[in-house]
C-alpha cells in the first residue's frame, strides 16, 4: 500500500513499509548490535509491537533509506514482521547523514571509537565543524577534540581497549605515552584490571621512567605491587 500514496501524503506522515523494502543508511555509525539487546527488543516487539516508527528518505534511486531506527528494524525482522511503521523524511543524503550520526552520536550505548568516529565522519565527510558539533550535542569542544584524538590509537590498540571494557579515560590516559609503549601499557591495564585513577598514576610512572631529567619515581617491577 505505501507504494500507492502521494508523496505530499506520505512526507512527515507515519506508513507501513515492508521491512526488505528499507536499506541501510551507509553513514550510521554503530559497528555491533549486540544479538542478546536485539532478542530482548524482538521479544518486546512481538508482544507490543513497534512502538516508535523508524525514520526514513527516499534516496535518488526512490528507494527507502533508513535515517534512525536500525535495532528497531533488526529487531522487528528477528521477530517475524513483514511491516514497519515509519515516517517519511524529506531531507537530502547530507541532512540525512548528519541527523543519523547526531542522533547515534547521543545515544550512551555507542562504544568510545564508534562515537569518536561517527564524530570524525560529520567533520571531514558532511563538512560539520568541531564547534557545530559541540554545538548540535551540547557538549564543549574541547570534548569534542578529546574524543577525536581518541583516534590516533591504532586499530590494534583499540580492540584491546574495546575488548577489555576499557573507558575512554583509560584510553585518554594511555594517549601521553610514546607511541611504542602503548600496546603493552594497555596489555598490563587490562590484566591488572586497573581502575582510572589506577591507570592515571601508573601512566606518569611510566613517563617518569623514561624521561631523564624529569623528577624520577622509583619504577616498581610488579605492577601488582603498584596497584595494591
Amino acid at each position: 500500500m505505501a507504494g500507492f500514496f502521494s508523496k505530499e501524503k506520505t512526507i512527515n506522515q507515519v506508513i507501513l513499509l515492508d521491512v526488505d523494502a528499507i536499506h541501510p543508511n551507509p553513514a550510521q555509525p554503530r559497528q555491533e548490535f549486540r544479538p542478546e539487546e536485539l532478542s530482548s527488543l524482538a521479544a518486546s516487539i512481538r508482544e507490543n509491537g513497534v512502538l516508535q516508527p523508524v525514520t526514513v528518505r527516499k534516496n535518488s534511486q526512490k528507494d527507502y533509506e533508513l535515517i534512525s531506527g536500525e535495532r528497531r528494524l533488526r529487531a522487528a525482522k528477528e521477530a517475524g514482521l513483514q511491516k514497519i511503521p515509519a515516517v517519511v523524511m524529506d531531507t537530502t543524503a547530507r541532512q540525512s547523514a548528519i541527523y543519523a550520526l547526531l542522533e547515534n552520536i547521543q545515544r550512551q550505548d555507542l562504544s568510545v571509537f564508534e562515537e569518536a568516529k561517527a564524530l570524525r565522519t560529520l567533520i571531514t565527510e558532511w563538512g560539520v565543524t568541531q564547534e557545530e558539533a559541540a554545538r548540535k550535542l551540547g557538549k564543549a569542544q574541547s570534548t569534542i577534540a578529546n574524543k577525536l584524538r581518541l583516534l590516533t590509537l591504532t586499530e590494534e590498540e583499540q580492540q584491546l581497549v574495546t575488548e577489555n571494557r576499557l573507558t575512554e579515560r583509560h584510553a585518554r590516559a594511555v594517549l601521553r605515552l610514546p607511541e611504542n609503549r602503548r600496546s603493552e601499557a594497555l596489555i598490563n591495564i587490562a590484566k591488572r584490571r586497573m581502575n582510572a585513577r589506577q591507570t592515571d598514576l601508573y601512566i606518569e610512572q611510566v613517563l617518569n621512567a623514561a624521561a631523564p631529567g624529569r623528577h624520577r619515581i622509583s619504577m616498581v617491577k610488579d605492577v601488582r605491587i603498584f596497584v595494591n
